[in-house]
């Protein structure tokens, strides 16, 4: 305890609670940033929404199509066409700079009439591939839209409502980061720099401030990090192997990237620290448990992939097939080059249908950081294990993308499906890893930690605020245009008025510096823990007995 009976961990919650200011702050802005059907099909996350909103089901795949109420959005939000910052703009295809925006009060209305496709569907619909993905998030953005009363909204409202929802999955993963990176160095200060990860990456503002299905994976992976890390580090408990199990399910029922996280699952077992000798009173338990995660895995939403294979043959089946013919064949010296080069665009800044790029340098820069950080904490002692567990993630996902990506091009000559967006499942292990790292390079010393925490947040906001800008740029200005034309073209096609989408924003500029006030203070005066205290505040384990053995 500290004077006064405060305990010492008061002021980093304060800190916690700040930073997730900071990045609901962040994610807010995306939201209200991003042309609306402006991240990778968005309009048919929207689509799949509304027809379970409007009780239409989960289609098998290929048989759910677009509804009239998309087709509508379409072209009040005046896609497809080509946004300013575009690398290359496409002959014949209309500049977005040059549409005049949709008047606000006259976008269209979602009702029952127009939610759903026609029965049976004409010959020129278009086939919603969303339900190659199991209903989790969908449910949930239906849930979400019926009690804002937005399901018979408009559909920039409902849109708005959805990526809204993104956002509060994601400012929902950073706790898990922190105490990820917290279990493994048990410092307050190194754990918070793993909440500020997010900031650094403008693709993640994008993505996970549109609507789609990625952000509840990231949730669920973000817990999966941490419960392993717990793991790892100790933490054998059964129901520590059964939260493993339930949340990897419902990961699973959303996207097939939770899966992705069952080697470091495994390795959490394998390396954990165990009482007792001999083979039986060692892997046994570890089998056990893992047996028990394994089961409820498949129990909780593994099950969905099982029937996919045991029923079409396939994992994932589209419902679709994917034209092309307007692709250039990659010769085979040059995909394992490419692909890796599109994936770390993809992850650092790849914006709207990979139409926008980041600077290769910082593309380059951002991803020999990481590898570095990698590197440290794996080879420098102090928290070896745990970094084993949170490296796992992040490489299987990217060698995940690579593989199904070589196997499209071994039977089309094509690369598809390279997009960095499918790592963001290990946005928790990358953050928490990063902490590790630079925890390692400050010696290990909470002192220099708590000096450099306001000093990393301080950047993040630094680097959420440039990408923010850089997006605005290559969004809503034009040639040769004035920052106010750019600014008049975002509040014309903005679902909320002028003097809605100024307060927001200027409200959330405002609660971002605030809360990094508050951090550095924290940082800078909050309670230094000392090598006893550590000791006093290390977790305390049950010992593993001949009963837990059995």
């Amino acid at each position: 305890m500290s004077e006064g009976g405060a305990r010492p961990d008061a002021g980093w919650r304060r800190a916690l609670a700040a930073l997730l200011v900071v990045v609901a702050a962040w994610g807010t802005v995306w939201a209200l940033l991003t042309p609306a059907f402006r991240s990778p099909d968005e309009q048919t996350h929207l689509n799949s929404v509304l027809r379970l909103a409007h009780g239409g089901g989960w289609p098998a795949p290929g048989d759910a199509y677009v509804a009239p109420v998309i087709v509508a959005a379409e072209r009040e939000a005046g896609w497809p066409s080509d946004l300013p910052g575009r690398r290359t703009p496409r002959a014949g295809v209309p500049q977005f700079v040059d549409l005049v925006a949709s008047d606000r009060a006259d976008r269209t209305r979602i009702d029952a009439g127009n939610a759903l496709p026609a029965q049976p569907p004409g010959r020129d619909a278009v086939v919603d591939q969303m339900t190659q993905h199991p209903p989790a998030w969908y449910a949930l953005g239906a849930v979400t839209l019926h009690l804002t009363g937005l399901a018979d909204g408009r559909w920039d409202h409902a849109l708005l409502a959805l990526r809204l929802l993104d956002v509060a999955l994601l400012v929902a993963t950073v706790p898990f980061a922190v105490a990820a990176a917290r279990r493994l160095t048990r410092s307050w200060p190194a754990a918070l720099v793993a909440g500020t990860f997010p900031l650094f990456v403008p693709e993640i503002g994008n993505i996970l401030g549109s609507a789609n299905n990625d952000a509840l994976v990231v949730l669920a992976t973000g817990v999966v990090t941490w419960l392993s890390v717990r793991v790892v580090t100790g933490d054998t408990r059964w129901r520590t192997a059964v939260a493993l199990g339930l949340v990897l399910g419902v990961g699973l029922l959303t996207k097939v990237m939770p899966a992705f996280a069952i080697p470091g699952v495994v390795a959490a077992y394998a390396l954990a620290p165990w009482g007792g000798s001999g083979y039986r009173r060692t892997w046994w338990p570890r089998l056990a448990r893992l047996a028990t995660a394994g089961t409820l895995t498949v129990a909780a939403g593994g099950w969905w992939w099982v029937r996919n294979v045991l029923t079409t043959g396939a994992v994932q089946p589209v419902g679709r097939m994917r034209d092309v013919s307007g692709m250039t064949e990659v010769p085979a010296d040059q995909v394992l080059t490419i692909a890796v080069r599109r994936v770390a665009q993809s992850f650092w800044g790849h914006l709207s249908w990979l139409e926008v790029w980041l600077p290769w340098d910082f593309v380059v820069a951002g991803t020999l950081v990481l590898v570095a950080a990698a590197v440290v904490a794996l080879v420098l002692p102090g928290a070896r294990r745990g970094a084993v567990v949170l490296v796992l993630l992040p490489t299987a996902l990217t060698a995940g993308v690579i593989f199904n990506a070589w196997q499209f091009w071994s039977a089309t000559g094509r690369l598809v499906a390279l997009h960095g967006r499918y790592v963001y499942a290990a946005i928790a292990a990358l953050g928490a890893l990063v902490a590790v790292a630079l925890w390692q390079v400050l010696g290990r010393r909470e002192s220099r930690t708590r000096v450099a925490l306001p000093v990393v947040t301080g950047l993040a906001l630094a680097a959420g605020g440039a990408g923010l800008w850089w997006a605005f740029g290559a969004f809503y200005r034009g040639p040769g245009e004035s920052v106010a034309d750019a600014v008049a073209r975002w509040s014309a096609w903005s679902p909320l008025g002028p003097t809605a989408l100024t307060v927001v924003v200027v409200t959330a500029a405002v609660a971002a510096l605030a809360a990094w006030v508050v951090l550095t203070r924290d940082a800078l005066t909050g309670a230094v823990l000392t090598p006893a205290s550590l000791r006093r505040r290390a977790p305390r384990l049950a010992a593993v007995t001949r009963k837990d053995t059995a």
